[in-house]
């Protein structure tokens, strides 16, 4: 039977480790292979698996459906990320789980301020006061800067090419 692995993103680090999948899929089975790799180091560290609100608790013995083969953990000091997107001039806010991914972000941001969904492809987000757009794929905890648990975006047209 081949090997299952699951893929870990620590805190604001951008780097991803890959482990293999724990033989029980509970919360405590991934809490003692974290632990075990070292991953674990910091006991304020909150776990989540993909981009789901919950965090996974560290005693839970139930078996948890979202760990699985090829599922990303994140592993992170703040249980919600606070996200604002500036649009023209209108200002969006909401609090998201460290797993989120940027899509999810342009999602909520494009039906919060009424973007067409013809338009919406045309845009992007960059993150405030720089030139970084990150891609889709992106999570929110990867994007943290200094100890803050917020991130901040411009929705910003994407390159255009008229002619």
């Amino acid at each position: 039977m081949p090997t299952e692995f699951i893929f870990v993103h620590i805190g604001r680090d951008a780097r991803i480790v890959e482990l293999p999948l724990p033989a029980g899929r509970t919360g405590a089975a991934l809490y003692a292979a974290l632990l075990t790799t070292g991953l674990l180091d910091d006991e304020n560290l909150r776990i989540f698996i993909d981009e789901e609100d919950n965090e996974v608790m560290k005693d839970c013995e139930e078996e948890h459906k979202g760990l699985k083969h090829g599922c990303r953990i994140h592993l992170n000091h703040c249980k919600r990320i606070e996200v604002r997107v500036h649009y023209l001039e209108k200002t969006a806010e909401r609090k998201f789980a460290p797993g989120t991914r940027v899509r999810t972000i342009k999602q909520w941001a494009t039906r919060e301020f009424h973007i067409d969904s013809k338009d919406a492809p045309e845009h992007i987000l960059q993150v405030c006061d720089s030139k970084e757009r990150p891609s889709s794929d992106t999570p929110l905890s990867t994007l943290l800067r200094n100890c803050g648990c917020d991130v901040c975006f411009d929705l910003v047209p994407e390159k255009r090419v008229e002619g």
